[in-house]
């Protein structure tokens, strides 16, 4: 019994998903295997990236940085909402609790601000492109992934630290699949009504205020892209429609989350699966499937690997 900040609270119960017992293996599957093309299909945009010269462009780079964050914030969640299927005691220590909602929110914000940038990437690239070397000059990329990491890092200190001294003496039910701050900070047992507002302030503004700064560049592209010919409108808006997709599923939970009063939010699990599941597996699937450039550079560096095991 932790009595340091007045808990007598040393675990939750995550309620997780309900359901028959033959549902919960279906989920088990179907999120394994989901996770599993996650980690995979970033791991190998990662890879290709680092290693292929064909995509040695700061495009790219941002990519790269994308998909590790993505990796990163779907194996904060992803596991342990996994094993729990199994389980019918879905239970994670108050610290375990804690730990999970602070690298959520790290990763979380680190990519918000690296979704800008990659936003501002294709604004230079499509609008500015004589200019665009020497604008997403190597010192800039590195400046942008710094910058990225350091606004996870306030981000989620700002908050985590408010919240890690909650006192916690009454209900320890938690009906979601992982933790997340609003329905933590509502199990505690003091007034929390001032750290409310603070998380959506935090949170949920820097969520909204990403999302449209994101929407405004792919406009302006888009409207600068029509000003210069119809048919480089369609090879854009053919090329940002995955963007603007992906950005959409994102932050679209982020901000139904967190930008509302907690009074009048329960857990939304479908809004999580997506922002802590699906989100993550479509980055490889889009810059993959869609691009034929990183197909290029994938089937390269397979035939040098082949080659290079014959060797052997």
């Amino acid at each position: 019994m932790d009595l340091k900040n007045g808990s007598v609270v040393t675990e939750f119960i995550l309620l997780g998903f309900s359901g028959q017992w033959k549902l919960q293996i279906l989920f088990f599957v179907t999120f394994s295997l989901v996770y599993g093309a996650t980690v995979l299909g970033n791991i190998l945009i990662l890879v290709t990236v680092t290693f292929s010269s064909m995509l040695h462009s700061p495009m790219y780079f941002l990519l790269g940085n994308l998909s590790f964050l993505d990796m990163c914030l779907s194996s904060v969640t992803t596991p342990k909402m996994i094993t729990d299927l199994l389980t019918e005691h879905k239970t994670i220590s108050v610290g375990g609790c804690m730990a999970q909602m602070f690298f959520m929110h790290f990763f979380g914000g680190a990519e918000m601000t690296l979704l800008i940038a990659m936003a501002f990437d294709r604004y230079v690239a499509i609008c500015k492109p004589l200019h665009y070397r020497t604008i997403m000059s190597r010192r800039l990329l590195n400046g942008l992934v710094i910058l990225s990491w350091i606004t996870g890092v306030i981000h989620t200190t700002s908050q985590m630290v408010l919240t890690v001294d909650l006192p916690f003496c009454g209900p320890n039910v938690i009906d979601h699949i992982f933790c997340d701050l609003p329905l933590v900070i509502k199990l505690a047992c003091i007034e929390t009504y001032t750290l409310e507002l603070f998380v959506i302030s935090d949170s949920g503004l820097l969520s909204l205020i990403c999302f449209i700064l994101v929407l405004v560049s792919y406009t302006v592209i888009l409207v600068t892209v029509r000003q210069r010919s119809s048919a480089g409108l369609s090879k854009a808006l053919s090329t940002l429609s995955a963007h603007i997709t992906v950005v959409t599923l994102f932050f679209a939970p982020c901000i139904f989350i967190y930008a509302w009063p907690f009074s009048s939010f329960s857990g939304n699990k479908i809004f999580s699966v997506f922002y802590a599941v699906i989100t993550p597996l479509l980055n490889p699937i889009i810059y993959t499937l869609r691009n034929q450039k990183m197909q290029g550079a994938m089937r390269q560096l397979w035939f040098v690997l082949v080659a290079s095991t014959q060797n052997f």
